[in-house]
């Protein structure tokens, strides 16, 4: 994706936030690489870089490599998401919820062919300018109200390009090398979730690319044959920021405790998270299109202080079952959830570093997960650091 997706990251006691940055960029020891799939916000880089400068993150220009066939978001596609959502807001009563960071007009303007990327900017510069100007204008002539300072953003741009250039490279050729080099472990980190993914997600309720594991070969171009394990992460419970269809979503105490135990603020906005019980609908729907070797169960501690738990294990329309998960959004709206209902375990699970030191309660959970879905659960996570992580295989 872009900028739009947040992760926070807990190393050391210190929290990082990373947008643009690949996780891994604290490791001094690991390469971090931006795909050509990720559309790439110039001064939401840097700025970026700035703020975990100040948390400690050192050399980090040293260790970051951007591929040139990434897309290039201008001030004016986050302009024009604003004002999209404004637009979206009067007309139909309901806006998508974006971040605003200028992703969706970013996407459109690459499918329209109409996009710069990393490549023409560190090119001819005077061909730069005249193709970055048509694109302004075209934007313009859609959005009379949009104001667009061209002179001052293309000389803001020419500072960027000297700052990148050193970092860019051929990601394919890059990728290419990496792959058939020296053995070494790769990681790919995907953003957002597979039902924010632009063809398999709640649309029009998603973001603009391909957040499903398609996008580790499409983002970076890495042949098929090469992928190997594909980690499903996954909370206890289900969060959703913005708006669209949520099943098991609990507008209750419920919800509200999740929330406020599970700090579930989004990233990149701050809006407060929608918070409900875990789906599995959903999480058999994400192994259908990912193919997950083994999930990642985090924040099985925020599910302590409860009672009774419940898990979502079926849809129903009309009263019957139904197998699939519904691509309309109206048909979503209407299911019907089928609860199973477990006791909670009443037991502070933060401490837990094994599997023994769980409560035979929240090892039952774990069971119950991995049983409907048919995949093992190879991490629990039971707190933000990365101690507090058990490992089970």
């Amino acid at each position: 994706g872009g900028n739009n997706a947040g992760h926070t990251v807990v190393v050391d006691g210190k929290e990082y936030d990373f947008h643009l940055f690949p996780s891994g960029i604290i490791n001094p020891k690991a390469i971090s690489f931006i795909g050509n799939g990720v559309v790439i916000h110039l001064p939401g880089l840097f700025e970026e870089a700035e703020k975990n400068e100040k948390k400690g993150l050192k050399d980090w220009e040293k260790r970051l490599i951007i591929s040139d066939r990434a897309h290039i978001v201008f001030d004016f596609h986050q302009a024009v998401d604003g004002l999209q959502e404004v637009q979206r807001q009067a007309q139909e009563g309901k806006n998508i919820g974006t971040t605003k960071k200028g992703i969706g007009p970013t996407y459109s303007s690459k499918a329209a062919r109409t996009g710069l990327r990393i490549c023409d900017l560190l090119s001819d510069f005077d061909e730069f300018s005249s193709r970055f100007k048509n694109l302004a204008q075209q934007y313009k002539s859609m959005f009379p109200t949009l104001e667009i300072d061209v002179e001052g953003q293309l000389k803001k741009l020419k500072g960027y390009a000297e700052k990148i250039r050193p970092m860019v490279r051929d990601g394919v050729y890059f990728m290419y090398e990496a792959l058939h080099g020296s053995p070494k472990k790769i990681l790919v980190e995907g953003a957002n979730a597979a039902l924010l993914d632009i063809d398999f997600g709640t649309y029009p309720f998603v973001t603009s690319s391909n957040c499903t594991v398609g996008g580790v070969c499409t983002g970076l171009g890495v042949p098929p044959q090469h992928v190997g394990d594909v980690y499903g992460v996954v909370k206890a419970y289900t969060t959703r920021v913005g708006i669209g269809a949520f099943p098991t979503e609990q507008i209750n105490e419920i919800g509200d405790l999740l929330q406020s135990r599970g700090h579930e603020w989004g990233v990149t906005t701050g809006r407060k998270r929608r918070c409900g019980w875990l789906d599995l609908v959903i999480l058999k729907y994400a192994h259908m299109i990912n193919g997950f070797t083994a999930l990642a169960l985090t924040k099985l501690d925020i599910l302590d202080v409860l009672d009774e738990i419940k898990i979502g294990v079926a849809y129903k329309l009309g009263g019957k079952r139904i197998p699939y998960f519904p691509a309309n959004q109206e048909i979503l709206q209407k299911v019907e959830v089928e609860y199973e209902t477990m006791p909670g375990w009443k037991t502070d699970t933060t401490g837990a570093r094994k599997w023994e030191d769980l409560p035979p309660k929240a090892q039952n959970y774990i069971r119950c997960v991995e049983n409907h879905v048919g995949v093992p659960v190879k991490w629990v996570g039971v707190g933000k650091s990365r101690e507090s992580m058990i490992q089970l295989f």
